[in-house]
């Protein structure tokens, strides 16, 4: 039986790269924790944890996280836990992709997902923080501020003598509050 031109499943060459629409979002697993370590690790720029702490993330705190799945692997990923003292507040730990999906605004539907995912069970503010010279992340939180229509507010948050290591200071980042209402 002959399909319709229409229905006929298209095959993808190896050397086209998928669409966006073919990124599926959910949440991690606990063997999705090697790709989390190997995103980080590759990224050069984030803070690397211990590949146990990525494992553990997937499994207690994969309700708050997310991860960025192409053809049944694991591009990109957001890490993040709901504050205790503030449980209308998801912290954001991490935000990673591989080189395949930078620049194709894959970190920035992570975010509002994971978000929207929440968001019925009361979470409506984001808080992250970022280093003074990461450009990249100071640009990717405040495109998700404008896009969901809510303030962005910076505070200074740890100074980089609170850090043991040559770390730089970390900012911190508020989305969502309603006193920076746009």
């Amino acid at each position: 039986m002959r399909l319709p031109e229409h229905e006929v499943p298209r095959q993808k060459t190896s050397t086209e790269a998928p669409s966006a629409d073919a990124v599926e979002f959910r949440a991690p697993r606990v063997p999705d924790g090697i790709r989390l370590w190997e995103i980080a690790r590759d990224s050069a720029v984030l803070d690397l944890n211990s590949s146990y702490a990525y494992v553990l993330w997937c499994r207690d705190f994969a309700r708050t996280s997310i991860v960025a799945v192409v053809d049944g692997r694991v591009h990109g990923f957001v890490t993040g836990y709901r504050r205790q003292d503030r449980p209308d507040t998801l912290m954001v730990w991490q935000v990673a992709t591989d080189e395949s999906q930078r620049g194709k605004g894959v970190a920035g539907r992570m975010l509002s997902g994971l978000l929207d995912r929440l968001a019925p069970e009361g979470v409506t503010r984001l808080e992250t923080t970022i280093s003074p010279d990461n450009t990249a992340s100071q640009a990717l939180f405040t495109g998700v501020a404008r896009r969901r229509g809510v303030g962005i507010r910076r505070e200074d948050l740890f100074p980089a003598d609170a850090f043991p290591d040559s770390h730089e200071p970390e900012d911190l980042y508020i989305i969502g509050d309603p006193a920076d209402a746009p």
